[in-house]
């Protein structure tokens, strides 16, 4: 786990052996690029960028718009002589937002432009045998001339698989696609297939990552992600989308003895916009939020492999999302 932050991004058309170790010469045989991951929300974008990494990097659950930052994950894969082998750079993105015009649905929306204007590969996620007119307007967004492919994901939902062949007659009108990928992210195999599927689409160049990394992202971004998730799997339908969290404290302390883990203090605020949503949060005599915190620490001290301690707070902040500073001000783009 790569616990530095690096919010940007290598160009696409780096120079192999440019991001080498000590200005060492590319290594033949390797590939690399950029894969960015778009499609409305809640398509399984996220689910399908853990299942492509291997790891759980970004944060799901049933509500929409769960994502709200570009999130790159890596998924190296050596030749066992270390010959070449190609590193896999995925980008998840928010998913397109077209239903309200605040401030912080247009940072979203930049997030996902920004993403898809310079990558490799586009991989444009929607749900087999289904076309809304939500997918037609994220599709519009996309140039003609970086080949994208069509992920039809959930196929596992999909009663008469008969019924998919017209389906994608009538997709091949809507986009020049390169390929179709009628899929499942939680199928193994499946994933496996599409690694190989994207792997032709990459150019010949040295890796930018090492071959163990697996984000770009710091741990103090993904202490602030795991909350939020836990957030809104524990509220459902009843919280707003709008609410957020913010890490107030991250501190890390060494292991005390041989053998043992090291210790992550974290402090954290989730801004909710209205009084009735900070009580939601907290629950009868306090036990939601405390069931938010206990899933919390559970799922970072096995994603850090440390010892975590995590205080939880409640604050409104009522109007935030509709704030420009105040967007900016909670870490958004």
């Amino acid at each position: 786990m790569n616990q530095e932050s690096q919010d940007t991004q290598p160009p696409a058309g780096a120079a192999p052996g440019a991001a080498g170790e000590g200005g060492a010469p590319a290594v033949a045989g390797r590939r690399c690029g950029l894969v960015a991951i778009v499609g409305k929300p809640n398509v399984g974008k996220s689910t399908l960028l853990n299942a492509l990494v291997g790891q759980k990097i970004s944060i799901t659950s049933r509500k929409a718009q769960t994502t709200r930052h570009r999130i790159t994950g890596m998924r190296t894969v050596a030749q066992p002589d270390g010959s070449g082998g190609t590193q896999y750079v995925f980008v998840d993105t928010p998913g397109f937002q077209t239903r309200h015009a605040n401030a912080l649905n247009r940072s979203l929306n930049k997030t996902v432009l920004g993403a898809v204007a310079d990558v490799d590969l586009i991989l444009f996620v929607v749900e087999a045998g289904s076309f809304t007119p939500a997918d037609a307007r994220v599709l519009k967004l996309l140039g003609k001339q970086i080949p994208t492919l069509l992920i039809a994901n959930k196929l596992d939902n999909v009663h008469r698989r008969g019924d998919i062949a017209p389906w994608l007659a009538q997709m091949q009108t809507e986009h020049d696609f390169a390929e179709f990928v009628p899929m499942s992210a939680k199928n193994a195999k499946d994933i496996e297939r599409l690694l190989g599927i994207c792997e032709k689409y990459l150019p010949e160049q040295d890796w930018w990552y090492d071959a163990d990394e697996l984000t770009d992202r710091s741990e103090k971004f993904l202490a602030s992600e795991t909350v939020r998730e836990k957030l809104f799997r524990l509220t459902g339908d009843e919280l707003p989308y709008t609410s957020t969290v913010v890490i107030d404290k991250f501190e890390e302390e060494p292991p005390q003895k041989k053998g043992q883990k090291r210790l992550l203090k974290i402090a954290a605020t989730i801004v909710v916009e209205r009084d009735g949503h900070k009580a939601m949060v907290i629950g009868d005599k306090g036990e939601r939020i405390k069931r938010i915190g206990t899933e919390t620490r559970q799922e970072l001290e096995k994603l850090m492999d440390a010892k975590v301690f995590i205080e939880l707070w409640v604050k409104v902040r009522s109007g935030w999302a509709d704030d420009e500073a105040r967007v900016k001000s909670f870490g958004y783009e």
